[in-house]
């Protein structure tokens, strides 16, 4: 599996080349090949800004002696062979990074993909009650994600644009039929969609029972909403009557522990059966009982807790398979979204396929559907060892700590969305940044780390870089705001120069010129390379500049949804949020086991910074007129 990845990762025309190709040759691959390969900054500009970027986070002290080890990086000879090692990679591959990257972000990373790795999307609440709406939601549901796969096979989606630069379109060819295999060293991940057989089946998931639905009539056709419906109402029937052993929870652990569980599973024939037809389906659903009553206040908030790891051993977490890419969630009480898991793709390609499937679910029924009787949908069936039993006892107990853990708030900004900052001439996404940076420091009285993914999809086979938005210029902003000493005018000035400067970082790191990849490049060539590791890396300075307190990251949607993630730090938070035109969508999440940290309390913090920024920018506006 893992040369698999490998192979695909060094010839991309194997990993995108959808089924369809034959009907449509090359206009994909025409597409890709056309796209531009991720550019190794130099080595000078990188550790420049590297300089520059730890300015605000560590002392003069600590910063003169890093200020010492780089430019004996620089001038050792060491960052010059390491550099020209990631110029050579560069030349013999697609793009120098996207391996390494999948490797160490992802299929490397032992921590559970629950929390610590897969977001989740909490969706606008749907009208249903009952069993009945629920699965009728969940049919239309599945036949708008049929609807896009189409768009997808027939190579018929449009090509995206940023700036007028064209994107690359190869994570859309990666989240349907892929599945996350679990090793015991690293991971793997499969994709069966570019089989000589591509798979036509998706699972469903009720009270812990999974089920092989087949969403394709023998001539090919996709089935009616009318027929998923039929189907799923037999799957409801038939889950209700058997043992609720929840063979899912195995999914949630360590992947390690999991490797070892997974080998156990699957030596049995039956198990390893079932198991093979999860992965090869098109995406999961998953019928969840009704989430734990709430106050309205704190509705959204469970919904995403929900969406993240299901509530814990006795509520929905058994009814997933968190290997699976996507999983769409539709509860009996209305709430939905879903989880994806994040080795494939980045956010914004699931929320385009969220945005189609909202849209599809809202259209009317047009279609007469076949009076022709369906096959049974096959219940998948799991021989419960001893051994398996223990194993799925140990998941759920970590599950369970996992679950009280983790610490979610979502909450609508509604005092105003992107249409102020816009007004104003700021980035809706830098103004937002700046406010998170303004909230933090008033909290804890200093500046942090902070990650906001950058996409680097201009680029062939592009995933993500890091837009550090603490800076000079959004500390001097941020130490100014609450000086009394200082005017008003100055604040304006100094938050529009913070919000410039991030707008500029942006800029930088979509155009593959940012620092942290091209750092994680050289550590990683070192290894390589097997020469000992530069003491540049090895500097108190590099662990703080890594320790992100701040995880964060704009996904905007037109649905009036928001993506939800863990923190990635034990002591951090992880910051969402969509811009819609009059409100903002936030998710804050934190750990419970961290003293330091509370989600509702940097939520509140950030309502009051965005108030006061407006307030701010209002007021001297009107003294200036």
């Amino acid at each position: 599996m893992l040369a698999f990845i490998a192979r695909s990762m060094a010839k991309p025309v194997r990993l995108v080349k959808p089924v369809s190709l034959v009907k449509l040759p090359g206009r994909y691959l025409a597409h890709q090949e056309g796209l531009p390969c991720l550019p190794v900054p130099p080595l000078q500009q990188t550790l420049d800004k590297y300089l520059l970027a730890l300015k605000p986070l560590i002392s003069q002290e600590e910063w003169s002696h890093t200020s010492e080890l780089v430019e004996d990086f620089r001038t050792s000879g060491v960052g010059e062979r390491l550099q020209k090692g990631l110029e050579r990679r560069a030349r013999k591959t697609e793009n120098w990074l996207s391996e390494w990257w999948l490797h160490t972000a992802y299929l490397e990373y032992r921590m559970p993909v629950v929390v610590h790795s897969s977001p989740g999307v909490v969706l606008p609440k749907q009208d249903f009650v009952d069993r009945q709406g629920q699965l009728r939601f969940a049919a239309k549901l599945i036949e708008g994600v049929l609807d896009f796969k189409t768009m997808i096979d027939n190579e018929t989606l449009p090509v995206e644009h940023l700036g007028g630069n064209q994107l690359c379109m190869n994570q859309y060819y990666q989240i349907l039929s892929s599945c996350r295999i679990p090793g015991q060293k690293r991971d793997s991940v499969v994709n069966y969609s570019r089989a000589s057989k591509p798979p036509t089946h998706i699972t469903v998931v009720h009270n812990f029972q999974f089920f092989e639905l087949d969403v394709y009539n023998s001539d090919g056709t996709p089935l009616t909403s009318d027929q998923i419906f039929t189907q799923l109402e037999k799957i409801w029937g038939t889950s209700l009557q058997t043992n609720k052993e929840p063979i899912g929870i195995l999914t949630t652990n360590h992947r390690n522990s999991w490797a070892k569980a997974y080998n156990n599973l699957i030596k049995d024939k039956i198990n390893k059966e079932s198991v093979r037809t999860i992965q090869k389906s098109i995406f999961t659903v998953c019928l969840d009982a009704p989430i734990p009553r709430v106050s309205d206040d704190l509705y959204k908030s469970r919904v995403a807790a929900q969406m993240l790891h299901g509530g814990g051993s006795r509520w929905n977490s058994g009814n997933r398979w968190f290997d699976k890419t996507l999983q769409f969630i539709v509860a009996e009480d209305g709430s939905c979204g879903l989880v994806y898991e994040h080795a494939p793709a980045e956010g914004p390609p699931i929320i385009a396929l969220v945005d189609h499937v909202v849209e599809y679910t809202k259209r009317p029924e047009m279609i007469r559907s076949p009076m022709i009787p369906l096959p049974l949908p096959k219940k998948l069936r799991f021989n419960i060892t001893p051994e398996v039993k223990n194993d799925i006892e140990k998941a759920k107990q970590n599950l369970n700590i996992m679950v009280h853990d983790l610490d979610v708030k979502v909450f609508v900004f509604s005092v105003f969305g992107k249409n102020f900052p816009k007004s104003e001439k700021m980035s809706p996404d830098a103004f937002i940044q700046v406010a998170l940076q303004l909230a933090y420091y008033r909290m804890y009285k200093q500046v942090c780390a902070t990650y906001e993914s950058a996409s680097l999809r201009m680029f062939r086979l592009g995933r993500t870089d890091t837009i550090r938005s603490a800076s000079i210029d959004s500390m001097n902003f941020v130490e100014s705001m609450d000086d009394p000493s200082k005017q008003n005018q100055e604040k304006v000035d100094l938050l529009r120069k913070a919000a410039q400067a991030h707008r500029a970082y942006t800029d930088t790191a979509i155009s593959g010129k940012a620092i942290d990849r091209h750092l994680l490049g050289l550590k990683l060539q070192a290894i390589e390379d097997l020469v000992s590791m530069p003491e540049v890396f090895m500097d108190t300075s590099y662990a703080v500049a890594m320790h992100f307190n701040l995880s964060t990251s704009q996904v905007p949607a037109k649905t009036d949804c928001v993506m939800c993630f863990g923190p990635v730090v034990p002591d951090g938070y992880g910051v969402c949020y969509n811009p819609m035109e009059d409100h903002i969508n936030f998710s804050v999440s934190a750990f419970n086991s961290c003293a330091e940290t509370n989600a509702a309390r940097l939520a509140h913090y950030l309502e009051r910074a965005l108030c006061d920024i407006q307030q701010l920018v209002q007021h001297t506006l009107k003294s200036k007129l």
